[in-house]
């Protein structure tokens, strides 16, 4: 008897639980799994969807080394075992081992790409295990010689006096294995301006726009290979606010902008990776002078409704980081380019005034999402746009006339209802500024607006 434990070991993430066995003259209780407490302690939230037992009759049944695709929970229910791992994956831990003797009140975290076996000890052992993920026919890995000279496991039986398969005893040794690979990242929605940006962070990630997967078809979603990422940054959206008020836009804004959300929040879950959703600060009414990211959902129109549903439903993953932001300026068609090319020509535009907020540049989105997934923040809801006072449309517009050599006073501010004047607008939120404390509290420092206006216009005007 005992009290629950965790222990690192020379592998990293593989991790040795020392668990608490009740015991009297009836025998012996244990929790085998408890995530609450085990998570405590810092096991991973891994989401265990099998469980597998491996009775051995005799002393001296050795299994393994084997790599599979998943992380497992092992432990034994009677008896004892000799067990070992051999770091597989790609990396500077290639080929570290470690070895441990497992009776009822210990168990191993196994992460995926460590190679798994063990050696009974003793007649009658059954050993158990959970893994994350469904055994799927034509599943191949790495497997390694029991024997292998390289990584000399210490066997307490003699495997010349072990019953080995005969599957197991033509495992290569190390010097012939290919290292399992780590789990890839996909970025959805790869050639829109944030999707182009992403790709600068993660230049080895797998680029999908709607013509090579569309997350709305429902026999493209079950064909794609989901377990093979570890990250899945969805930049894919219906940004067209006017015309989302008509028919066919409020079809396709919803299908976008709620369907596909939430059957990457459903797929995060049943294969376990992390879903990144970018969404909008037009999910609140713009009565707030500062939104947080608690603050009730209000949306006005129909984008704005379909950005709100797919708030909700990538809420309900596990492993999710929703990022709301605003005004956002790359790579394109935008904004700050248009008034750009205007000053250029000698136009004098109406812009709004008494609309305001701040700019977010899609590299400084990109930053701040690198920075919540290699920081490993808490997952849920954040708010990042670039810092520094709130702004109105036409005092970036003005901005942008100086910055190309004009006069902020070619720009003519006008009203909202001035500018929706004899069109089919849909409404938008007065105030778009977002409170950053919560990003900043976790160490993301977002650069001022106006900095990083002036870097992109300046850039913008280079021949």
């Amino acid at each position: 008897m005992g009290d629950l434990a965790v222990e690192t070991t020379p592998i990293p993430g593989l991790l040795v639980v020392r668990l608490d066995v009740r015991e009297d003259a009836r025998g012996w209780f244990k929790e085998n799994w408890q995530r609450e407490k085990m998570l405590a302690l810092g096991l991973a939230d891994f989401g265990p969807v099998q469980n597998n037992v491996s009775f051995n009759s005799n002393r001296g049944a050795t299994r393994g080394i084997h790599t599979e695709p998943w992380d497992k929970f092992v432990s034994v229910a009677t008896g004892r075992i000799f067990g070992a791992w051999v770091d597989m994956r790609e990396g500077e831990t290639y080929g570290a081992t470690f070895h441990l003797e497992l009776d009822p009140s210990v168990a191993v975290f196994v992460p995926r790409g460590v190679g798994n076996s063990y050696q009974t000890l003793e007649d009658g052992v059954a050993y158990t295990y959970l893994v994350n993920d469904h055994w799927r026919p034509g599943t191949s890995y790495p497997a390694l010689d029991l024997a292998d000279p390289t990584v000399a496991i210490p066997w307490p039986i003699p495997l010349d006096d072990c019953e080995i398969s005969d599957k197991d005893l033509a495992n290569p040794t190390l010097d012939q294995v290919t290292p399992m690979p780590a789990k890839k990242t996909l970025i959805i929605g790869a050639q829109g301006q944030l999707g182009r940006a992403l790709q600068v962070d993660w230049p080895d990630a797998d680029c999908v726009d709607l013509g090579e997967l569309d997350v709305t078809d429902p026999a493209a979603v079950a064909t794609w290979p989901w377990h093979d990422y570890a990250l899945v940054l969805n930049a894919a959206a219906y940004t067209a606010v006017d015309a989302a008020e008509t028919a066919d836009g409020r079809r396709t804004a919803w299908a976008a902008n709620a369907t596909a959300p939430a059957t990457l929040a459903r797929l995060s879950d049943e294969h376990g990776f992390t879903l990144v959703h970018y969404s909008s600060e037009y999910v609140f009414d713009g009565t707030q002078p500062e939104h947080v990211e608690d603050e009730p959902l209000s949306p006005l129109g129909v984008y704005a409704q379909t950005k709100a549903a797919g708030d909700l439903a990538v809420g309900t993953a596990r492993r999710h980081y929703l990022v709301r932001t605003s005004w956002v300026i790359g790579e394109g068609n935008n904004f700050v380019r248009t008034m750009q090319r205007l000053a250029t020509q000698g136009a004098s535009p109406d812009v709004v005034s008494d609309q305001v907020g701040r700019l977010t540049f899609t590299g400084e989105l990109a930053r701040a999402t690198r920075h919540l997934v290699e920081t490993h923040a808490a997952h849920g809801t954040y708010h990042v746009s670039n810092d520094g006072p709130a702004m109105s449309w036409a005092d970036i517009a003005g901005a942008v006339f100086e910055l190309c050599g004009r006069s902020s006073g070619d720009v003519n501010p006008i009203t909202t209802e001035q500018y929706a004047a004899g069109k089919a607008t849909a409404p938008r939120p007065m105030s778009s500024t977002m409170s950053l404390a919560k990003i900043t509290a976790i160490g993301f420092e977002p650069r001022d607006q106006r900095d990083a206006l002036r870097d992109y216009c300046q850039a913008g005007m280079r021949p």
